[in-house]
C-alpha cells in the first residue's frame, strides 16, 4: 500500500496530521523489529489515543492477516473501545464475565477484554484464543496487565498510556517496555486547538500530617483524617463559591467519607450535588452520571472512580480536593476536563493539595523519555510537602479581605518580626503576641462590638496557621502536637483580647 493510498484512507477516517504522523512512527517499529517487540506510546489524555490504535487495528488485520486482542482495566473502557472499533469497520467481540468459551471467535477480528477476566479465561486450560499476532494494551501504566505476558508472548505488544509510569514504584515499565515512542504534548495539543487549556488556581493547604502508604502515594486513612475536618470542608466551598459557583464542577476526593462530607457540605449550602463512588449499583452510576451530564451547574463529587474511563467534555470545573504523589493520577484528573467542548476552548483547575507545586502546571513540557528511563530518579526528586510549605505566602482572599476594609494594612510578616524580636533579646514568643495584637486591632477596626469581632477570627484560621507555621521554621520546632497547641492557644489570647476594648 503506497504512503498516498494510506494517507487517502487515514482521512477517510477522520484522523488528524499528528495522530497520523504516529501511527507510522509505531507502523515503522513493527516493521522493523521482532514480533515479539514491546512498545509503548504516550499521547496526553484527550489527544484520541483509542482512535489511533483502532486504526492500528484495522490496518494491521489487513497487512498481516492476523487477530488482535486489547485488553483494558475497566468495563466502561471495553465497551468504548468496542463501539470505536465497529466505526473502524473491524469485528470485534468484548470478552467480558458472561463469556466462559469462544467457539464463534473465527468470527471475529479482534477481541476487547478487561485483564482479569481474560487471565481468568486463559488460566482455564480449555479457553483458547487462537491466531493473535498483536496485543494493544490500554491504560498501560497499570501493572495488573504484566500477569497476562506470559499468554503473549510471541506477539507484538504495544502498550498505550498517557503517562510512561509505573503505578508501582517497584515494577518500572522499563522492564516490560522495550522502546517508548513520545506523541505531541499538552502545551502543542492545546496550541493547535486539539485540548482546551487550564486556567490554573491553587490554595495552600497544610499537608504534613499525610502519612505515605506502601505504594508511594498519600495514604486514605491520613487524607480522610485532614479533608473531612470543619476548616478544609470551609476552605473547599469558599475555593468553589469564589472560583466556580454556576459551573459544571467534578471534585475529586481521596477516600469515600470525605466524599461524603463533601456531599453534605453542598447539599446544606444548597447546591445541586451528588456523590458517586465505587459501591455505587451500575444503575446508580448511570443514573447520576446522566444527571451531570444534564444539569448544568452540576456537582459531582466523587473517588478515583472517574479518573479513566469517563468522558464528559461539558465539564467546566475541575477541583483536586486531595494530594497526590502520583504524576499518572494528577495527569487523569485535570484531563477530564480537557476536552474542547462547542465554544469553550478553556476550563479551569482548583487545587486544594499543592499538586501544581509538587508537579509543575499541567500544560508544562514533560520529559517522558527521561522518566521511562530513570524512574527511581524521578521518584526520589518529588518535593517533600515540608519543603513546599516553607515557601507558601498566605494571601488572604479577596472576600475576606473586603471584610477587614477599613484596615489599611493586614499584613503581618512573621519572620521579619523574628529578625527583629531575636535582635532586640526578648523571649521568640513575644513574635506570636505581637501577631496576636495585630490581628487584635484589625477585628477591632471593623466591628461594631465584642460579638462582631469574634466572628472576624473564623475568617483568619488560613492567616493564623500560616503564621504559626512559619514561626515553627524559625524557632525550629515544627512538632504538630506544639503545632496544635499553638493554634489553640492563638485563638484563646484573640478572643479574650476584646475584653474591654468596645
Amino acid at each position: 500500500m503506497s504512503v498516498d493510498t494510506v494517507q487517502n484512507t487515514l482521512k477517510e477516517k477522520n484522523l488528524y496530521d499528528y495522530q497520523v504522523r504516529d501511527l507510522h512512527r509505531i507502523f515503522d517499529v513493527m516493521y522493523e523489529e521482532a514480533d515479539d517487540f514491546n512498545l509503548l506510546y504516550q499521547l496526553p489524555t484527550g489527544g484520541g489515543k483509542t482512535v489511533i490504535f483502532s486504526e492500528i487495528v484495522r490496518r494491521y488485520i489487513e497487512k498481516k492477516n492476523k487477530k488482535v486482542v486489547i485488553l483494558t482495566h475497566r468495563i466502561e473502557l471495553c465497551k468504548q473501545t468496542s463501539n470505536v472499533l465497529s466505526g473502524f469497520k473491524v469485528k470485534n467481540k468484548v470478552i467480558n464475565s458472561k463469556v466462559k468459551t469462544l467457539p464463534d471467535q473465527d468470527e471475529y477480528q479482534c477481541f476487547v477484554a478487561m485483564v482479569e477476566t481474560l487471565n481468568n479465561r486463559l488460566s482455564d486450560k480449555d479457553f483458547e484464543l487462537k491466531d493473535i499476532g498483536l496485543v494493544i494494551i490500554d491504560e498501560a501504566h497499570y501493572n495488573s496487565f504484566r500477569k497476562l505476558f506470559k499468554f503473549f508472548e510471541n506477539c507484538f505488544i504495544l502498550g498505550v498510556t498517557a503517562t510512561p509510569l509505573s503505578s508501582n514504584i517497584k515494577l518500572p515499565m522499563k522492564d516490560n517496555y522495550d522502546k517508548l515512542i513520545v506523541g505531541d504534548d499538552i502545551s502543542t495539543l492545546i496550541k493547535n486547538g486539539f485540548l482546551a487549556n487550564a486556567e490554573l488556581y491553587h490554595y495552600d493547604v497544610g499537608l504534613t500530617s499525610l502519612k505515605i502508604g506502601i505504594n508511594g502515594d498519600y495514604t486514605v486513612k491520613s487524607s480522610e483524617a485532614l479533608y473531612t475536618n470543619s476548616l478544609m470542608q470551609s476552605k473547599l466551598l469558599t475555593a468553589y463559591e469564589e472560583l466556580a459557583k454556576g459551573k459544571k464542577t467534578l471534585i475529586f476526593n481521596n477516600g469515600i467519607y470525605t466524599s461524603r462530607e463533601v456531599y453534605y457540605t453542598f447539599k446544606k449550602a444548597g447546591y445541586n450535588v451528588e456523590h458517586l463512588d465505587n459501591t455505587a449499583s451500575k444503575q446508580e452510576r448511570k443514573d447520576i452520571l446522566k444527571w451531570f451530564k444534564e444539569t448544568p451547574n452540576a456537582v459531582l463529587t466523587s473517588v478515583s472512580i472517574l479518573t479513566t474511563g469517563f468522558d464528559e467534555p461539558s465539564v467546566e470545573s475541575i477541583i483536586l480536593n486531595r494530594a497526590t504523589r502520583s504524576l499518572t493520577l494528577y495527569f487523569q484528573m485535570i484531563g477530564r476536563g480537557s476536552r474542547i467542548y462547542q465554544n469553550r476552548n478553556t476550563f479551569q483547575v482548583i487545587d486544594l493539595g499543592n499538586n501544581i507545586s509538587r508537579f509543575g502546571p499541567w500544560n508544562q513540557p514533560v520529559d517522558w523519555q527521561h522518566i521511562f528511563k530513570y524512574p527511581d530518579l524521578y521518584l526520589e526528586n518529588i518535593i517533600d510537602d515540608d519543603i513546599l510549605e516553607r515557601d507558601f505566602v498566605y494571601e488572604m482572599p479577596k472576600n475576606v479581605r473586603d471584610k477587614f476594609r477599613k484596615s489599611d494594612s493586614i499584613e503581618f510578616d512573621i519572620k521579619e518580626e523574628y529578625k527583629k524580636v531575636v535582635a532586640s533579646g526578648k523571649k521568640s514568643f513575644k513574635v506570636i503576641e505581637n501577631s496576636i495584637a495585630q490581628h487584635s486591632r484589625i477585628c477591632i477596626e471593623n466591628s461594631e462590638d465584642v460579638y462582631e469581632a469574634r466572628d472576624l477570627i473564623k475568617l483568619l484560621q488560613d492567616d493564623i496557621s500560616y503564621r504559626i507555621k512559619q514561626y515553627c521554621y524559625c524557632i525550629m520546632n515544627s512538632t504538630q502536637n506544639y503545632k496544635d497547641w499553638l493554634f489553640e492557644e492563638y485563638n484563646r489570647k484573640l478572643r479574650i483580647s476584646f475584653n474591654g476594648k468596645f
